[in-house]
């Protein structure tokens, strides 16, 4: 696809007030897309090619500092759609591969709140977050015909879906509530992006705003890029993905401008985590001058800063000054908040517990909500960043990085002295390399006690006190790190 010209996206922002109506909500969510895959976050050591998201970015506004609730997919997805870290359920480690839903049915939703405030309400991707099949958790093989239960419509609300679950279930296509055929994984990617667009051609003219929610497939494995993707790179399989995924982005922005919806469209760009560093192969990517974390430490699973600081790009032509660029902190769970902000929808103490609205950040104010965000790895292990400030409750990655925070690696920085929690100026080392734990007690003392209240009280934001749905064990070491069912 031709690179979208400056004259589509330079545009001078009008005030908000020349469209008071509600707007059109577009997310689109990468999979397994690390913040230094995109040239306009990485541009001295990133080495594919992404022009449609780096337009996006000249158009919108960009956020260096933005996160997932968690550093892999359900969890992630699961704070998405509900405000709330996913830590909070019964999901304490890892992902979900099936059963029924982590959303539970009293939960509102980002589809069940816009639906109560006169959206249309469509999903096209892969929503990893619960799904049964006539009742039943089934693992690979579905028959055409089974009927789906825990899935997009009645445990997130949505009116229409058309998807799969998750990566070992890709060749199951679904729509709505009904598996209806098989396909190739090869051909998942371009089928999602054709659906979602032919949906937005499908709104021109209705009455009403949309929320098309659009988690992309890829560049999660299996990394299969189309024919005419496929050596595009120069590099490797994940980074011919990569192009392919960004160009999916452009496709759907071209077809909200070709149907005259971009202006009145708020559309979010992100992704669910860092790269995955065996499925991308990441060293071998390094190696090539291609960094997939850009200068954070980490990838995909784990607490350091690779694993869950994600790309966040906002386009909202009619409110958003093209080239802006955000430090604030940011976190996935922050858009549920930030759409009620806009609609004016009223949120019940029992939602989005963990949701604060970035809007004042999107219309240029200096007011900000979010000054701390805790982060989780896949082992379940948490750190709490507040300021310049991040304090790891374990050591090591936290997820597949080495060293991994193993019972060995305790028991030899006991022995030795060494601190088994790891604390990071985020200004002065993004790299997370210099842990300062020994020689910033009271910091570790003050952020350790914030943690913990934070847990305890069943939000981060105002508001009457929340219960977990589970208890949570925040000081975690192998050996008493419960699961997730």
């Amino acid at each position: 696809m031709a690179l979208l010209s400056c004259a589509v996206w330079c545009h001078m922002a009008s005030a908000e007030s020349l469209t008071p109506e509600k707007p059109n909500i577009v997310i689109i969510l990468a999979d397994d897309m690390g913040y230094g895959e995109l040239q306009c976050l990485n541009p001295r050591r990133g080495k594919i090619k992404t022009p449609q998201l780096d337009a996006i970015a000249r158009a919108g506004m960009v956020f260096t500092d933005a996160h997932s609730g968690s550093s892999v997919c359900t969890p992630t997805r699961y704070g998405l759609m509900t405000g709330r870290y996913a830590w909070r359920t019964r999901l304490q480690n890892g992902v979900l591969t099936g059963g029924p839903s982590l959303i539970a049915k009293d939960r509102l939703t980002l589809a069940k709140m816009l639906k109560q405030e006169g959206y249309h309400t469509a999903m096209f991707g892969k929503w990893h977050l619960g799904m049964l099949f006539n009742g039943k958790k089934e693992a690979n093989d579905v028959a055409i015909g089974a009927k789906i239960t825990d899935g997009p419509m009645d445990a997130g609300g949505f009116d229409e879906f058309h998807g799969f679950h998750h990566a070992r279930q890709i060749k199951v296509w679904i729509d709505n509530d009904t598996v209806t055929e098989h396909v190739t994984p090869i051909d998942m990617l371009p089928k999602l992006c054709a659906g979602a667009v032919n949906y937005i051609q499908g709104r021109q003219g209705k009455e009403g705003p949309f929320f098309l929610y659009i988690p992309w497939s890829s560049p999660h494995s299996p990394v299969v890029p189309s024919v005419q993707w496929q050596g595009k790179s120069g590099l490797n399989a994940h980074a011919d993905f990569v192009m392919q995924t960004d160009d999916c982005y452009g496709q759907v922005i071209k077809a909200l401008r070709d149907n005259d919806l971009l202006d009145n469209t708020l559309v979010i760009c992100s992704s669910d985590n860092g790269t995955s560093a065996p499925t991308s192969k990441k060293a071998d990517l390094e190696q090539m001058g291609h960094f997939p974390s850009a200068d954070l430490r980490g990838s995909k699973a784990d607490i350091w800063d690779g694993g869950h600081r994600v790309p966040f790009i906002a386009l909202w032509p009619n409110v958003i000054k093209a080239g802006r660029q955000s430090d604030k902190l940011v976190c996935l769970t922050d858009v549920m908040a930030t759409l009620a902000d806009r609609v004016g929808f009223e949120l019940p103490p029992n939602a989005a517990e963990d949701s604060m609205s970035f809007l004042p950040a999107l219309k240029g104010l200096d007011s900000h909500a979010r000054t701390s965000v805790i982060h989780h790895s896949i082992s379940g292990y948490f750190a709490i960043r507040q300021g310049s400030d991040k304090l790891i409750l374990c050591p090591g990655s936290g997820g597949w990085t080495a060293p991994k925070p193993t019972g060995a690696l305790w028991k030899k920085l006991e022995k030795e002295g060494g601190p088994t929690v790891q604390l990071y100026d985020m200004t002065q080392d993004l790299g997370e390399q210099k842990n300062l734990a020994d020689s910033r007690p009271e910091t570790v003392q003050r952020m350790r006690a914030l943690l913990q209240k934070q847990v305890d009280e069943g939000r981060t934001t105002p508001g009457p006190r929340q219960v977990n749905d589970v208890p949570v064990t925040v000081e975690k070491r192998p050996g008493n790190r419960p699961g997730n069912e």
